[in-house]
């Protein structure tokens, strides 16, 4: 289990996102895209083109983490607004 502290806000990029990009790609739009600083411990997420896999960076204090899962069965909807947060 991380321990994500009970203040992070997960943001959620809308649109699909190039997913051979590593953390530095991410981070990159999220300041561009988001107009958000990826290093302030808020968990960015975001969707591959086909809806089987997002990626999750998140900085934790000590370093940068890079998450990705891939569905197996199913799809992640598309259907975001243009800047969406969940809190």
């Amino acid at each position: 289990m991380i321990p994500v502290p009970t203040n992070t806000k997960v943001w959620l990029a809308a649109g699909v996102t190039d997913m051979r990009k590593g953390f530095n790609g991410l981070s990159a739009q999220t300041e561009k895209v988001l107009k958000a600083a990826p290093y302030c411990g808020h968990l960015f997420v975001f969707r591959g083109r086909r809806g089987d896999l997002i990626k999750v960076i998140w900085w934790d204090g000590q370093g940068a983490c890079l998450f990705s899962k891939r569905l197996e069965k199913g799809r992640l909807s598309g259907r975001l607004r243009k800047r969406a947060r969940l809190r």
